[in-house]
């Protein structure tokens, strides 16, 4: 049976036929396998039996231990027997030596990892590596590695069990990724070029380039160059066939030797030197000598540089057409060129070894950031000379950690800050409107601010650990003194600040400069009215022996002042008064009147009801008013049957004044009413209407009112009386506020006359005068606390254009951490001090400095005299000079400064001439003429001829050598235009506004008003090239005025009053509002919330109370009856009468003025009128029914009230009294009520009226409520001793409308670029503090930008290259050269730039595109005619990432630049050399896809399929390969998909083992794998398997050509290209049959089972010892 796998898609493949041979075949295999193992088995059924090893044991750690395991004899049917049945010379061991690992192995041995092999790729690996592969982007692979447990010290290998004891083995593979082959890509060709030759045969050409090099190996680059032969015509005369080809420069040597008459000329001229010098006279020689010196200064060797001049020779031959080298008498002579030169001795750089690492950047120890660097550096002994090799890097860094036991901890920097300042509540205000901030008494929320610096945290650790350092130094031992205390553990009581340094080095959150704070509000004293004037008493009842009396009033404190009751205003009022007493009776009532003599009626007396009581009211034992006498009795009378009957007198009205004076009196009213009339003449008569009211004096006192009036308290003084030893002081300033100790604090107190002023003390009570002195608390002094100066902010080294140091000044400062208070020691006025820095002599800077150029030295006459032409004492040569290191100063410096900080070093060498006799001999050029005008004129410069020339004829000629030059004037013409956006609007500076009362409030900054906005302004010449914007007098902006609009915040009008209390008895709410005036705009601070409703008011709502006994109603007394019938003899009868009653004030001394109606309740009012029965004479009279009696609750109607009257005259005989009493059931809501407490809504929070935000109180109040809802008097709530559970106040706060605080804008920042349009500068601010409240927001601008200055920019750049340049011959090496040039552009990308004077580049680097190594010259080669050669090597192709697009893969980016053959001989092609490419790596590579892609058709240039990148460029190479590699153009459109080809009948069909997918317009959209099932077809006789592959139900089922035989077509997949599902039961019935079989096998061919002895699971427990006890069963 054979297995295999075809397609992608990996479906078993069946081979039936055959199938039962190999079964056959593996069946009797399986029976010689038994049979064999059965006979081995008769000879030995009995084998050894292992356990697994235990732990190594043993005393000692290493190679000396020892394990041990079980071994047995055990019988092949699985039973263990004796040990003599088994062979025992093969018994295994059952012990062993072993290594016993120990804990500090773990430092001796370890992991050695082997470096990763080569990737290999997966299917490689597996079974089915023959399977077709399609590689895309990259292949999955996996490489290994040898990992083995070593001995560290000895690198020698070790068993892995000891490693593994302490870390697991480490992995041995990995998976990687295999790179896809990338074939080689090629451009386009270039046009072909013109043909080689005018005549004959020649070449034309045309040259493409690499654009991706092969990689991994792809397919190799093609042909870059295409040849294609020509004939322009027959020539008309003999070819040219040989050239002069000149041979390159070989190298540089010395001559070797000086010829003699080289030193005799030396020895003669130095003589005639020395001769010509002794002629002088002694000045003259001693000039000379300077002269000498100087010039021998100039010209001195540097130890730097070996200069030798020596000499070079090149080669020139005649070559011939086709390469062969002839005679050179054969090749036209022109002017020999030269064959030998002057040179330099190439010297390569020489330097120092390296010095010794010098100490590491990082000197501490930091967890952050532990990684300093340290360099080392080497000198220059020789400098490269002519083409020596460049010097290598002088520096090398590396980083470092600091190393040692002693590394101290590095600076650690934090936040400060000073303490708050006081708490201002105007800053608030100032902030909201700024005529409020100069208000006094101000409360509530405020603001405090504070200064935050940063300090050095550690300073005191590092100070300590630096002092223990340098104590160990010393060689002072801790034994010989007292061990120190670190400073984190030291106690003191100085108070020490630490030294403010710069706040760039703290980093992290800024802490808060500014807060919110509370400023208590003062509770103001609140004060009952005046109660009633007491009685006239002594002072002091103990002693009454000559005192005066008084009479006295009091009010009570109802709100507790701030401070305690001394705030309050004085609560007793005394007025003078006679006859003092402290004891009087009280009248409490009158008896009923007795008739005298047991009448019945008549006169009588009513005896008082009387109480002792004192001054204040309180009843006292009757004996204390013995002194006084008692009420006597008073006189009454009981009318008879026909006597006129009164009723009784009212209560005395209260007093009219409350005191008297010569023209004010107090006058007290009560009245009587005729209840009956009498009977005629026989009865008592009533009385006239005078008799009917009384009046007395009352508060008859005059109004001379006394008080005593109090002074505010005086400062708290140190008391001498108090003993030193209760004071104590305070630690340090810490204490703060604290008390320290206790003191006195007096104030003035003085008796007052009211109206008056002061009088004696003495006219005032003594009883209720106030202390004058009472204890303090005195608070500590408070010192002034300081930081230290911080320490003097660096010099910095300035220089001005002309190198002139410039005068900079440096500073230091201090700040206030704690302000001086209680007279405490006050702060210097000095914070911050100045000082002159130290200018330096010379400004920072070096500069190379050359020297006077040496003679110009030929090459060895006997090297040149044969050369025809030649003389000895001129021609070409080359000439030295030395160059030094300066200071700006010009004073010798170091050369290694010179290397690292001037600019490039000038040239040491250069070529020079030495005129021959018949060489025209000229001065330089001198300067050009002035011009008179720009644009005007013309301007010139001269030379002149020097010497003999000026006789020889050549060298008039002016053609060849001008004496003149001219040219125009220059035109500078300069535009100046703006360019860019307008920037910001932008304020001027110094825009700081310092808030009112002196104090800055962090942001408080000017942030409106009139500012400036810019626009660049950029410079052009008349050659339309950028220049310096001072060419165009302008300083480089268009300045424009603009507006920032000011924030006007929301604006209301003041509070109006507060409205009456809803309600006049019992809880109500009064109202008052603000009104809308103007609205926020521009972020102006925002209004509250408002009520919209109610015309856009803000309302405050507040609970009230009203006295439901304020207003009460007052009746006057009934008027006289008026009778309806009148009986001339009776009055009496039916009746009406009436009353007034008014509404009035009520007040502690009773009713007091008539107010409106509506005050008072409505239900109360008494009747104002009645009707009734005027009783007859002898009729019984009864006086006013009393009030009604109570309901008792709760209410029912079985429960009734009751009112009484009683008897004023008794009727005649055989009349009767009425009842004296009156029922009434009592019903809820009616005459009965249940009473409870209403508790009213929270108030708005209510701040002091001195404060604007901050803490307040919310309140709410009780109500006594009437069962039917009415409120009344809080009595009859109180009576019923309801429980009061509620709070009636709580605190709440306003937030305080905080407005945004922004820190100063930063400086500007540096230019976005150095140069051109574009840059931009900007400057930021951040927010310090957030809006709260109803602050105004913060602005959304929290950045600027406005443009810098244009700038042209200047770069230096390259001039292409020159052409090849040969002297005066055809070919053969020569020097091309290239300059460079200084241009000026814009900054912006388009166009290239114009070319300028060098001079305005030469401050910049002399480098080009960054590249600092300048390149003018190098050497080339002109080919010669017929010559085959390479081309200069082609830009370098842009940078391509090598990757595979959509599936995430990239080995990187390359790019890569190639050189193509160039052919003019067609016979030459043989012997032209290889093309060439070369790649380097790039960054930023761009992925790219190749497609193919078809068109075009006849009389088309262009191919009818080509390959195309992804960024449209035609390319050769990069896409897939395709099969069939024919032009398939009958197809259209063509097939282009893999796996597809162009059939006969012009459609796209899939190759074989492909299947088509097609598009929805029924076109090849892409070729599927299919998976094969091959069966053999009646006609194969042989079983020869045929191919089945599903075709395009489309196309005729003829049988496509070379396919012969019947075969069957299963199509596998659907339309929508997935698999069908009759093949998966196919290969599910495969894979079970396969089971099948190998199951079968297994069971045929398996050997009897060995015993097994259950294993130990844990391996490293000791095996069980077996032993045997002679039982034969076991």
């Amino acid at each position: 049976m054979g297995l295999g796998w075809r397609g992608a898609a990996g479906t078993l493949r069946i081979r039936t036929e055959g199938s039962w041979y190999l079964l056959v075949t593996l069946l009797l295999l399986c029976a010689f396998w038994e049979a064999h193992a059965q006979t081995d088995d008769e000879k030995s059924v009995y084998f050894w039996e292992t356990g697994p090893w235990g732990r190594c044991m043993g005393s000692d750690c290493g190679p000396g231990g020892s394990q041990s395991r079980a071994v047995w004899c055990a019988h092949v049917d699985g039973w263990t027997t004796l040990h003599t049945n088994c062979d025992q010379g093969q018994r295994p061991s059952n012990q062993r030596n072993c290594f016993r690992v120990c804990d500090w192995h773990k430092d001796l041995y370890d992991w050695q990892l082997g470096a990763w092999n080569v990737c290999v790729p997966v299917s490689a690996r597996t079974l089915w590596a023959s399977r077709p592969f399609t590689c895309s982007g990259a292949e999955e692979g996996i490489q290994t590695r040898e990992v083995g447990c070593i001995l560290k010290s000895e690198e020698s290998p070790a068993e892995d069990s000891i490693c593994e004891y302490f870390e697991p083995k480490p992995r041995l593979e990995q998976a990687c990724l295999i790179p896809c082959p990338q074939d080689c890509v090629a451009s386009e060709y270039s046009s072909w070029t013109p043909c080689s030759k005018t005549c004959g045969t020649g070449l034309k050409t045309r040259v493409r380039s690499v654009l991706v090099p092969p990689l991994f190996g792809g397919s190799l680059c093609p042909n870059l160059t295409e040849f294609k032969s020509c004939k322009p015509g027959p020539c008309t005369g003999p070819e040219g066939m040989y050239s002069l080809r000149i041979g390159p420069w070989n190298p540089c040597v010395l001559p070797v030797i000086r010829t003699e008459r080289q030193v005799k000329r030396r020895k003669g001229k130095d003589q005639g030197v020395r001769e010509r010098a002794g002629v002088k006279d002694p000045e003259t020689r001693e000039l000379i000598q300077k002269k000498r010196t100087r010039n021998r200064l100039n010209r001195q060797e540097s130890p730097f540089w070996d200069i030798q001049v020596g000499y070079q020779t090149r080669d020139v031959t005649c070559i011939h057409r086709n390469g062969s080298i002839g005679a050179r008498n054969l090749c036209t002579m022109r002017d020999l060129p030269l064959t030998v030169q002057s040179c330099v001795l190439p010297k390569d750089c020489q330097l120092t070894d390296w010095i010794q690492w010098g100490p590491c950047s990082k000197t501490c120890l930091d967890p952050e950031s532990p990684i300093g660097n340290r360099t080392r550096s080497r000198q220059v002994v020789q400098f490269p000379v002519g083409e020596g090799a460049e010097c290598t890097p002088l520096e090398e860094l590396e980083s470092c950690e600091p190393l040692g036991e002693s590394v101290p901890p590095c600076a650690t920097y934090t936040w400060r800050s000073t303490e708050w300042s006081d708490c201002r509540v105007d800053s608030l205000l100032s902030q909201q409107d700024r005529r409020r901030g100069n208000l006094t008494g101000l409360c509530g929320g405020g603001l405090q601010t504070r200064e935050v610096y940063c300090v050095q945290a550690n300073a005191e650790l590092l100070k300590y650990l630096n002092d223990l350092k340098e104590k160990e130094k010393a060689g002072q031992t801790q034994r010989q003194q007292k061990p120190s205390v670190p400073p984190l553990l030291s106690v003191t009581f100085q108070i020490t600040a630490s030294l403010p340094v710069e706040n760039k080095l703290c980093e992290g959150p800024i802490p808060n400069r500014s807060q919110l704070c509370q400023i208590p509000c003062p509770i103001d004293c609140e004060v009952s009215p005046w109660g009633a004037w007491g009685p006239c008493t002594f002072e002091n009842c103990d002693d009454q022996a000559g005192k005066k009396g008084f009479k006295l009033r009091k009010r009570q404190i109802t709100n507790e002042p701030t401070g305690g009751p001394g705030n309050c205003p004085h609560l007793v009022e005394a007025v003078p008064c006679d006859e003092p007493s402290c004891y009087d009776w009280k009248l409490t009532g009158l008896d009923p009147c007795v008739p005298e003599e047991d009448n019945q009626c008549g006169p009588g007396t009513q005896i008082p009801q009387v109480q002792c009581v004192n001054s204040t009211g309180a009843e006292v034992d009757r004996k204390l008013c013995t002194s006084s006498p008692a009420p006597e009795p008073v006189a009454c009378e009981v009318p008879c049957s026909r006597d006129c009957v009164l009723s009784d007198w009212t209560p005395w009205t209260s007093c009219s004044q409350t005191c008297s004076s010569k023209t004010i009196e107090g006058k007290q009213m009560r009245t009587r009413s005729i209840l009956a009339y009498n009977a005629g003449e026989g009865g008592g008569a009533c009385p006239n209407s005078s008799s009917l009211q009384e009046v007395r004096n009352c508060n008859e006192h005059a109004c001379t009112v006394y008080h005593w009036q109090t002074g505010p308290w005086g400062p708290c003084t140190e008391d001498p009386s108090a003993s030193t030893l209760n004071t104590s002081t305070a630690v340090g300033a810490s204490g703060g506020g604290g008390p320290c100790s206790t003191g006195m604090q007096t104030r003035k107190v003085i008796c007052v006359r009211v109206n008056v002023g002061q009088v004696p003390p003495k006219k005032c009570p003594d009883s209720p005068r106030p202390t004058t002195v009472r204890p303090c608390q005195l608070p500590c002094k408070k010192d002034c606390i300081m930081t230290p100066f911080s320490n003097w902010t660096l010099c910095p080294f300035t220089c001005d254009a002309d190198g002139n140091a410039v005068k900079t000044k440096q500073t230091r400062k201090r700040l206030i951490i704690q302000q001086p208070s209680n007279g405490g020691q006050d702060c210097p006025e000095v914070l911050e001090e100045e000082n002159d820095c130290e200018v330096p002599k010379i400004c920072p800077g070096f500069r190379w400095k050359s020297h006077k150029w040496r003679k110009c030295q030929l090459v060895p006459w006997f090297l040149r005299q044969e050369r025809p032409g030649a003389q000895e004492t001129c021609g070409p040569g080359l000439q030295t000079r030395a160059v030094s290191c300066r200071q700006l100063d010009g004073t010798q410096a170091d050369i290694n400064e010179c290397l690292k900080f001037a600019k490039a070093m000038p040239s040491i060498t250069q070529h020079c001439q030495l005129p021959c006799q018949d060489d025209c001999q000229l001065t330089n050029w001198s300067k050009f003429s002035s011009c008179t005008a720009d644009c005007v004129g013309v301007r010139t410069r001269k030379r002149a001829l020097i010497g003999r020339s000026k006789k020889k004829d050549k060298c008039k000629n002016t053609q060849m050598y001008p004496l003149s030059e001219t040219q125009y004037c220059p035109c500078d013409k300069y535009n100046a235009q703006p360019v860019g956006n307008w920037s910001d609007c932008i304020l001027p500076e110094g825009g700081r506004v310092d808030s009112l009362l002196g104090m800055k409030v962090q942001g408080d900054i000017k942030e409106c008003g009139q500012g400036y906005r810019y626009q660049a302004m950029v410079c052009y010449d008349q050659d339309n090239r950028l220049v310096q914007t001072l060419r165009c007098n302008s300083h480089g902006y268009i300045e424009e005025a603009c507006i920032i609009p000011c924030p006007s915040d929301c604006k209301l009008s003041e509070w109006s009053n507060w409205s009456r209390c809803s309600k006049s008895c019992g809880s109500g709410v009064k109202v008052r509002s603000k009104w809308l005036r103007e609205k926020p705009y521009n972020g102006g601070r925002p209004c509250p919330k408002l009520d919209h409703i109610n015309q856009a008011q803000v309302y405050e709502v507040v609970p009230c109370q009203s006295d439901c006994n304020q207003y009460v109603w007052v009746a006057e007394p009934w008027s006289v009856w008026k009778v309806s019938n009148v009986d001339l003899k009776e009055n009496c009868g039916e009746g009406v009468q009436t009353r007034k009653v008014r509404c009035m004030l009520n007040t502690i001394d009773g009713p007091s003025e008539s107010v409106e109606d509506y005050l008072c309740d409505p239900e109360e009012m008494p009747l104002g009128a009645r009707e009734s029965r005027l009783p007859c004479p002898e009729d019984c009279v009864l006086n006013d029914w009393g009030s009604w009696s109570r309901c008792s609750l709760p209410c029912t109607r079985t429960n009734s009230r009751v009112r009484m009257a009683y008897t004023l005259r008794s009727p005649s005989v055989g009349r009767e009294c009425p009842d004296t009493s009156d029922n009434e059931p009592c019903g809820l809501n009616l005459n009965c009520f249940n009473y409870f407490y209403n508790i009213t809504d929270w108030s708005t929070c209510q701040l002091s009226p001195n404060a604007v935000c901050g803490s307040g109180i919310k309140t709410r109040m009780l109500d006594c409520v009437r069962s039917d809802g009415k409120s009344v008097n809080m009595k009859f709530c109180e009576e019923l001793n309801l429980e009061k559970k509620w709070q009636m106040n709580i605190s709440c706060v306003v937030e305080c409308p905080v407005n945004c605080q922004l820190s100063e804008w930063s400086a500007w920042s540096a230019c976005s670029q150095t140069c051109g349009l574009e840059g931009k500068m900007w400057r930021q601010r951040a927010v310090v503090q957030a809006s709260q409240g109803d602050g105004r927001p913060c602005p959304p601008q929290m950045e600027q930008w406005k443009p810098c200055p244009v700038r042209p920019c200047y770069r230096w750049q390259y001039s292409p290259w020159s052409e090849c340049r040969v002297e005066n011959v055809v070919c053969g090496h020569g020097t091309r050269y290239r300059n460079l040039t200084c241009y000026v552009s814009d900054g912006s990308r388009e166009g290239e730039g114009s070319l300028v004077d060098e001079e305005l580049c030469n401050s910049l680097k002399l480098a080009v595109d960054g590249d600092t190594e300048i390149l003018l010259k190098e050497a080339c080669t002109l080919p010669c005619p017929g010559e085959c050669y390479l081309l200069e090597w082609s830009d370098w192709s842009s940078c391509v990432s090598i990757c595979a697009k959509g599936a995430g893969v990239d080995f990187g980016s390359v790019q890569v630049r190639s050189r193509a053959v160039l052919a003019q001989e067609p016979e030459n092609l043989q012997l032209c050399p290889d093309q060439a490419w070369e790649s380097q790596p790039c960054t930023g590579g761009q992925c790219y896809e190749y497609k193919w892609f078809s068109g075009g058709r006849q009389n088309s240039t262009r191919p009818s399929i080509w390959c195309q990148r992804s960024d449209g460029l035609n390319v050769t190479g990069g896409c897939p390969p395709m099969n069939p590699p024919v032009d398939n153009s009958s197809c259209d459109p063509l097939c282009l998909m893999p796996k597809s080809f162009c059939s006969e009948a012009a459609v796209c069909v899939c190759e074989e083992g492909f299947t088509e997918v097609l598009s929805p317009v029924g076109q090849l959209d892409q070729c599927a794998p299919i998976p094969i099932l091959e069966i053999p077809t009646a006609g194969d006789k042989k079983g020869d398997v045929k191919t089945s592959r599903a075709i395009n139900p489309t196309l005729p089922s003829t049988l496509q050509p070379g396919r012969s035989g019947r075969t069957w077509y299963l199509q596998p997949y659907g339309p929508d290209g997935k698999l069908k599902m009759w093949v998966y039961g196919v290969a599910a019935g495969a894979f079970v049959l396969l089971i099948f079989i190998v199951s079968m096998i297994y069971l045929a061919c398996k050997k009897p089972k060995r015993p097994q002895r259950q294993r130990q699971q844990n391996n490293r427990l000791k095996p069980l010892t077996l032993a045997y006890d002679g039982d034969t069963d076991m």
